[in-house]
């Protein structure tokens, strides 16, 4: 029996990796209650536009990151290391056979500098938004309509309107805690998974680790499940309410602005603004679907088990989804839905392209039962609206277009501050009496009008790194097309933000991120 002090202190490593301190234990769990109330509450708070509503995201933001750093520091008194999912260790699948082990190092390390960058990234932007704030040029007086001049470093990032940055910094705070305490909490295994994970599975020929067939993660699962259910129940109450002619939001609050029923849709005073986040979740829905219904036949194949088949309730989950932003008549959200549909419609098919005829045959009638709802629901009005879709200067954003640019234009480098087009904008107004604008209805160019190139590349930069970290070997295990659903439901929210300001509400920006950390977990090389 070897009893030397490195054989001891491998003895207590794997004993803390094994045992999980319960403080830990409770943090995580109220991480997960937590990430779920959010959730739910944010579309249901009328999208989180009220300043009620996004203080208590922020709060909700600033309780995960506490959350985290409480575990962060557990872990380092303890000196605990959590099971992860697609870290290297006894407890974890191992890599593919007769791989070197320096490559999956490196591999390995890749994923590491990709969070590492992340990190550094995260911080830079939200120093950016301080110093603006901080370093400030002017605050914008609203009741004067005129800017108090401050003293200011000009070569430091400063800001047009202190108080709209101040608002801005603490908000992005917020954001980047729920997603790096998201992250956290993802990455984690349960305890059933990590005993499982001590224990060999055997390997059957066809299933390797990241297939539809393999276990699915059950916090990702459980968090998915929260988000189409939450959506469904949201797409639903937005079509009766729109069915019923209301011009009040829930039935209850009748909005300053777009008081008319056509031009709401749910909760959401702007019915873009609501067909943005419905285009969010129906992909992840539809991925979602097909992964457990691969676990699911795989199950059914070594042991009945109960709600093996709840999967399927998802499907006219993301069906109804799907049409939402159809249903919305936005015409954006709508161009969108339908060239997302058919794009997922072209994954499936080619997921499924050695799957018996009945499989491709249902994936086409999901396709017409998609748009048949969504036609016989909205596309009277819907029609109309395409049909003067060049010949109405884009709704009045033509001009609002010309200002933007010459703003950008005006400020190149550091931009007006995060948060303050509305302060600025009213002064590229051609005439006292035109429209003020609190949008510049192009969240890319609002963003490098705001941010300036400094801080509009460091976003950039961000989303180049979500976006390919699922390229890396370490991570969750996820088959191919749950990436790329993940990629679809990402890549369209972005295309629409050219042409509108989805970006400029809570609620879809916190939804945009949370499924930003989950595809950062992801791996379709684990």
């Amino acid at each position: 029996m070897d009893s030397s002090p490195h054989a001891g202190r491998a003895r207590h490593r794997s004993a803390s990796r094994a045992r999980t301190p319960k403080a830990v234990r409770i943090c995580d769990g109220v991480t997960e209650g937590v990430l779920y109330a959010m959730v739910v509450f944010a579309p249901w708070a009328f999208g989180t536009t009220e300043r009620w509503s996004i203080w208590t995201m922020n709060v909700g933001g600033y309780i995960l990151g506490v959350l985290l750093a409480a575990k962060w520091w557990i872990r380092w008194r303890t000196g605990n290391r959590p099971m992860r999912w697609g870290e290297a260790g006894g407890e974890e699948t191992p890599g593919a056979e007769g791989e070197p082990q320096t490559a999956g190092i490196k591999k390995r390390s890749r994923r590491g500098l990709a969070t590492i960058a992340l990190a550094v990234l995260t911080v830079m932007v939200l120093a950016y938004c301080f110093t603006s704030a901080v370093n400030a040029r002017s605050t914008f007086i609203y009741r004067q309509m005129a800017f108090a001049a401050h003293d200011y470093v000009p070569w430091l990032p400063h800001s047009y309107d202190s108080w709209a940055t101040r608002q801005a910094f603490w908000m992005y705070l917020a954001l980047a805690l729920s997603f790096w305490a998201s992250r956290d909490w993802l990455l984690g295994k349960s305890g059933s998974e990590r005993r499982e994970g001590r224990v060999p599975v055997p390997r059957l020929e066809g299933n390797p680790p990241g297939s539809p067939h393999s276990r699915f993660p059950s916090r990702l699962r459980r968090l998915l499940w929260v988000l189409c259910l939450n959506g469904t129940v949201l797409a639903l109450e937005s079509i009766l309410q729109r069915l019923s002619g209301t011009g009040k939001l829930l039935w209850l609050v009748q909005p300053a602005i777009n008081q008319s029923a056509d031009l709401q849709f749910g909760p959401f005073a702007y019915r873009s603004n609501s067909a943005q986040y419905f285009n969010l979740i129906w992909p992840v829905c539809l991925g979602f679907w097909w992964t457990l219904r691969g676990e699911s036949r795989f199950a059914s194949r070594a042991a009945p088990r109960l709600g093996a088949g709840s999967h399927v309730l998802l499907l006219p989950c993301a069906v109804l989804l799907a049409a939402a932003p159809i249903i919305s008549t936005s015409r954006g959200g709508a161009l969108v839905a339908f060239v997302g549909i058919l794009a997922a419609a072209a994954v499936l098919l080619f997921a499924n392209r050695r799957s018996n005829w009945l499989m491709r045959l249902g994936i086409m009638l999901l396709l017409v039962i998609t748009l048949g709802l969504a036609s016989y629901l909205g596309w009277d009005k819907l029609g109309k609206r395409l049909s003067t879709i060049l010949s109405d200067d884009l709704s009045g954003r033509v001009e609002i277009y010309e200002n933007a640019r010459q703003m950008a234009r005006d400020f190149p480098l550091f931009g007006t501050g995060p948060g303050t087009f509305m302060s600025v904008s009213h002064l590229y107004r051609s005439h006292a009496q035109a429209t003020w604008v609190a949008y510049a209805h192009n969240d890319w160019l609002e963003t490098r009008i705001t941010f300036g190139w400094v801080g509009f590349v460091l976003i950039l930069a961000m989303l180049a790194i979500v976006f390919l970290g699922c390229l890396a070997a370490e991570g969750i295990p996820a088959h191919w097309l749950l990436v790329s659903m993940f990629w679809l439901a990402l890549a369209g929210c972005l295309v629409h933000a050219r042409f509108d300001f989805p970006f400029q509400i809570y609620s879809t920006l916190a939804l945009f991120l949370l499924l930003s950390a989950a595809l950062f977990c992801l791996s379709k090389k684990a």
